[in-house]
């Protein structure tokens, strides 16, 4: 299992100032790296967003699992996105969108602070068991 960054997630990072959600940001995208079984698709859309977008190979349907974003505000923070039917939301801190993940109801949890992240990165390996992961 590796956890080497694709090379445009590495400049990604390389480009964007140390601050807490390029921390959080860079943990996360480490994590899904390092998967078993995983492909991660990288899009960037300077000044609107950075997209990382992890699949496993066992989906058939879905075009990914999870939606990792960094939203390109000032200051930059992430909204981490999963199709509903494969996370759960305990403490209801999620946003349901109707439709709004690739055409499918998701929850979208959004992170301007670390307080949050212990629960998401929860959130993103249910996703990832739910796609077919060990």
């Amino acid at each position: 299992m590796s956890t080497a960054l694709s090379p445009q997630v590495a400049a990604f990072l390389a480009d964007w100032p140390d601050e807490p959600m390029r921390a959080l940001f860079q943990n996360l995208a480490e994590l899904v790296f390092g998967l078993p079984d995983v492909a991660c698709k990288f899009v960037a859309r300077p000044g609107v967003s950075y997209s990382l977008r992890p699949r496993h190979t066992a989906q058939k349907e879905r075009a990914l699992f999870a939606m990792i974003d960094v939203i390109d505000d000032q200051p930059r923070w992430l909204s981490v996105c999963f199709y509903q039917d494969m996370v759960r939301d305990p403490e209801a801190i999620g946003d349901l969108v109707p439709g709004g993940l690739a055409d499918s109801d998701g929850y979208c949890f959004d992170l301007t602070e670390t307080d949050r992240f212990d629960y998401v990165r929860a959130r993103l390996l249910e996703a990832f068991q739910a796609a077919g992961g060990q």
